[in-house]
């Protein structure tokens, strides 16, 4: 069974007002003091956000009940320090982000100047283990069609600056501002997938390998895929979610490599315009499909997927709870619908602030 692990990004806000704090090292500090050992959460390149990662998991409970743990965990750090964390992917109300601390922030800062200083967004991303680098770039010279659709799954990114922004995912446009953020070609095996991440380090334009910021790659500190399109979910059910068809599609994958079936030829140019419908619509329109490239229902295209997956799903005792999980999804909408429906019964981006962080604990 692949082990599965998530990493979940959290906007900081007050409690009250909904605006973003620039309080992650005091939530840090206060964290550090509540773990017992080491802890989960990290910081981020600004200071009105945090990270946390979860423990490789083979159940998808097991997964679940963690996520909901360091989420409170992270609300009652945040509580002590005077602020409350969202899981909203970018902030609804107007930010002036302020660039972290230490020396590869400040670098950035730098070097990429608005494009990091606006860079306050929060993802989502998922490990899936592999056997090896040749396993682990076949998977991702095969799930490339497929990762649109987890974007669109993962929609929570409507409001930008204090507007609506007219897209579910909003996070993907201003993410896709950094050099080396998207889809990419098919790399055909292990020695040029690294070749081309010693090209792109070479440059200069990036500082290190962690800058390799593919909608999925290869991670550079574990034996991973790394899955890293999808915004941070605003329903803690959702990322185990997106989690499960990982694996799904990790596992379909490198079943297909050992049998030699060579990947679908998409152009990545067809990919952009797959990935740019994902964020426009997110799962209450319509997705192309990554097999015809052509508009269908969301909810035909989520399905797809599952089928897609379902051999996996079923051999890892996934397949019922992620089909119910899929149909929840297209029921009651991604965190995008939430938070324009809260808007809507408000009519004030404060309030869709502070009810989304009353749901981020589940």
């Amino acid at each position: 069974m692949r082990t599965v692990g998530v990493e979940e990004e959290l906007l900081l806000v007050d409690a009250e007002s909904g605006d973003p704090r620039a309080l992650s090292t005091a939530v840090l500090a206060l964290a550090e003091r509540r773990a017992e050992g080491e802890s989960v959460f990290e910081s981020e390149l600004h200071d009105q956000q945090l990270e946390f990662a979860t423990e490789p998991r083979s159940a998808m409970g097991d997964l679940a009940e963690e996520i909901l743990r360091w989420r409170a965990e992270a609300a009652h750090s945040a509580a002590e320090a005077g602020a409350a964390v969202a899981a909203l992917a970018t902030s609804p109300l107007p930010v002036s982000p302020s660039i972290g601390e230490g020396e590869r922030y400040r670098w950035l800062a730098e070097r990429f100047g608005l494009t990091a200083q606006e860079q306050l967004t929060c993802g989502c991303h998922v490990h899936v283990s592999v056997e090896s680098d040749e396993e682990g770039v076949a998977v991702l010279d095969r799930v490339r069609p497929w990762l649109p659709v987890l974007l669109a799954l993962s929609a929570n990114s409507p409001f930008w600056q204090g507007q609506d922004t007219s897209y579910d995912s909003y996070r993907s446009r201003v993410w896709g501002r950094w050099p080396s953020a998207g889809p990419v070609e098919i790399f055909g095996s292990a020695d040029r997938y690294h070749e081309q991440v010693r090209t792109l380090v070479g440059t200069g334009v990036l500082r290190d390998e962690g800058m390799i910021y593919f909608d999925a790659r290869l991670s550079h500190r574990y034996p991973t895929v790394e899955f890293r399109v999808a915004n941070v979910c605003l329903d803690p059910a959702d990322p185990v979610l997106l989690a499960t068809l990982a694996r799904g599609l990790v596992e379909t994958a490198a079943r297909a490599w050992r049998a030699g079936e060579p990947p679908e030829p998409v152009p990545v140019s067809a990919l952009r315009m797959a990935a740019w419908q994902a964020a426009r619509s997110g799962t209450g329109g319509r997705l192309l499909h990554p097999l015809t490239l052509r508009p269908e229902p969301a909810g035909d295209v989520l399905q797809a997927l599952l089928a897609h997956v379902r051999d996996a799903l079923e051999d890892s005792g996934d397949l019922a709870s992620a089909d119910k999980a899929l149909r929840d999804v297209l029921t009651r909408g991604t965190g995008a619908r939430t938070q324009r429906e809260l808007l809507a019964g408000s009519d004030s981006l404060r309030t869709v602030v502070t009810e989304c962080a009353a749901r981020t604990r589940g």
